[in-house]
């Protein structure tokens, strides 16, 4: 797929999730390296910049296609033919894809730990990641039941419960409104993210908060599923996240509502570290309090080579 083609797959979520859309806009660097005729290198590096700005407009809050993005072209302004950078970019995109996969997986193994047998789970949207740990502990023959929310406006618990139910899991799909009747009979919640910043914030799926709070008033554990690369470097230097809004039409039709009714639909929310228990990352389980050093220790100096 194209880089035209993935940022508008992107863009109208035809590609979901933090972690697709991460390997998504990778590929896309990979395929436009791996098609570009030209010979020139001032030219092939303004070419790179416009497609990696077409990848990254199309999702701005998460952080992953960021991460993935810039994996994929590290090092290429180091090199001066473009036959080499064609092949660092490449190298560096195939290597980000085969880790972001394998993070799922060591992920799934860790997460599926912080459940019990006997346990119902409560997740909120479609992570891969969450998905993985719940599917990972019903494999190993603990009997557990999950709640899993609709996920308005775009019902990615349908999703989930799809990827549940084929995997044999006991699933009710509930609406999101439904989140504080259930919570009470819930053990564990467990989310994905598509963003998290350095303090330690999460920002996810909108909703996501709200499962959050319920779940602090219900003493009930509520666990994050992700992977490193979800994590923000640009927020150790006081950057914020941009939660993105969509079109009114994903709410209400057109004319279904007064022309003066404004509305409201923002794909995100922040959830404070306090309302966190753990993430859970290929790295192994965390506290929010050290997510600072996580990145510090992931990107070292590569943070500050991205920002100039």
């Amino acid at each position: 797929m194209n880089v035209n083609e993935t940022a508008k797959a992107i863009s109208d979520m035809s590609i979901r999730g933090a972690g697709r859309i991460a390997r998504a806009g990778a590929s896309a660097l990979h395929d436009f390296a791996s098609g570009y005729k030209g010979s020139d290198m001032n030219s092939f590096r303004k070419d790179l910049k416009d497609a990696m700005s077409m990848i990254l407009g199309s999702r701005p809050t998460a952080v992953s296609l960021w991460n993935g993005v810039q994996a994929s072209v590290r090092g290429v302004d180091e090199v001066s033919s473009v036959k080499d950078a064609v092949s660092l970019i490449r190298s560096n995109a195939d290597a980000f894809v085969k880790a972001s996969e394998k993070a799922v997986e060591t992920i799934s193994r860790i997460g599926a730990k912080r459940i019990r047998d006997g346990d119902n789970v409560l997740t909120h949207c479609n992570s891969s990641a969450a998905i993985g740990a719940i599917i990972e502990a019903h494999r190993q023959g603990r009997k557990i039941k999950v709640f899993a929310t609709e996920s308005r406006p775009w019902r990615q618990g349908i999703l989930t419960v799809n990827d549940l139910a084929r995997a044999g899991v006991d699933t009710t799909l509930i609406i999101d409104s439904a989140v504080r009747s259930v919570m009470d009979r819930i053990d564990v919640v467990m989310v994905g993210a598509d963003t998290v910043t350095a303090q330690g914030t999460l920002v996810n799926k909108i909703g996501t908060s709200q499962v959050a709070l319920a779940a602090n008033e219900a003493r009930v554990p509520f666990v994050v599923c992700t992977e490193t690369y979800k994590f923000s470097p640009m927020t150790l230097f006081g950057d914020t996240v941009t939660i993105e809004e969509r079109d009114d039409v994903e709410i209400v039709r057109p004319g279904e509502v007064p022309s003066s009714v404004r509305i409201f639909n923002p794909v995100f929310d922040t959830t404070p570290a306090k309302y966190i228990d753990a993430f859970v990352t290929e790295v192994g389980v965390i506290h929010p309090a050290s997510v600072y050093d996580v990145i510090i220790k992931q990107f070292g100096n590569k943070i500050f080579d991205s920002r100039e």
